[in-house]
């Protein structure tokens, strides 16, 4: 007997189908705890709003979209639409700022020597130790002496300044990972800096930005603590603000419509991941963030 057809046999023995059989009921079910919050949120976005916190079925017997078109009309005349677009904007300018100065730290690092090179990165990446609550109230008196607070600013210009190290350590082993006879070659074609980093690394690190961006849009859409620190007026608002306009503490709240809308928010971030998944996946399977 072949031992093609010995390792067929033992796979067909009963303990390993029933050992095969066990993993993967585990799987699902894991899987299931993990996506029941949603799956629950989905359910009570179309259930009537006074069943919204009393039943706990994932079946719905009666539908309705009533929560969708109160929740969408009831804040501001504007409607909900003006917080999406406000997300938008600032998620949109966010990745772009992220990726782009980002990128250029990381080739600094990666590839241009300057004295205290691994210093100036050691010290980056300690930042990441750093609690965000630290630079919470010198980063507002600044922008409020800058007269940003209440505007977009505070949120979109650190973008531009590659203050997240973490997306600048990642972009770094990416770009350690790109042969040096590529630079070399560009070198000898008389490139210089600008023009290998715009012609050949780039090019050749879409997995890795696209990781990235992915990470740096998830994150600026639900970021809830800076514009709750910085925005103020309601016209300004993001979408995780304005759902907490559906939950008022002395009065009625609305928790069919923060729970529709809170569906509809999470329409951008699962289209966009699934729009680069695969480009995702492997900016994530190369760059060590695994």
């Amino acid at each position: 007997m072949t031992t093609t057809a010995l390792v067929r046999r033992r796979h067909r023995t009963v303990p390993y189908i029933a050992q095969r059989t066990l993993i993967h009921v585990g799987l699902v079910s894991a899987a299931f705890v993990m996506v029941y919050p949603l799956l629950w949120m989905t359910a009570t976005a179309f259930r009537p709003s006074e069943q919204a916190l009393i039943e706990d079925s994932l079946w719905v017997p009666q539908p309705t979209l009533e929560n969708f078109v109160q929740g969408w009309s009831a804040v501001g005349q504007s409607g909900f639409g003006v917080f999406f677009l406000n997300s938008f904007i600032v998620a949109g300018l966010a990745v772009i700022g992220n990726v782009l100065s980002c990128a250029l730290a990381a080739y600094a690092f990666a590839r241009l020597p300057f004295r205290g090179r691994k210093f100036w990165f050691g010290l980056m990446i300690g930042t990441i130790m750093l609690p965000i609550h630290v630079l919470l109230i010198p980063q507002y008196l600044l922008f409020n002496a800058l007269g940003w607070v209440d505007t977009f600013l505070p949120l979109i210009v650190p973008k531009f300044l590659a203050t997240e190290a973490f997306f600048v350590f990642l972009l770094v082993q990416f770009f350690r990972l790109i042969p040096r006879e590529i630079t070399e070659a560009g070198r000898i074609d008389g490139c210089g800096h600008p023009r290998i980093f715009m012609r050949l690394i780039l090019p050749l690190s879409v997995p890795a930005l696209t990781t990235a961006a992915a990470f740096s849009f998830i994150w600026s859409w639900n970021d809830f603590l800076h514009p709750l620190i910085y925005l103020t007026s309601q016209s300004n608002y993001t979408v995780p603000m304005a759902l907490s306009l559906f939950v008022d503490s002395s009065g009625t709240s609305n928790y069919g419509a923060l729970f529709a809308m809170s569906l509809l928010s999470l329409l951008p971030v699962i289209g966009f991941f699934l729009a680069f998944q695969k480009l995702l996946l492997d900016g994530i399977s190369t760059t060590g963030l695994k």
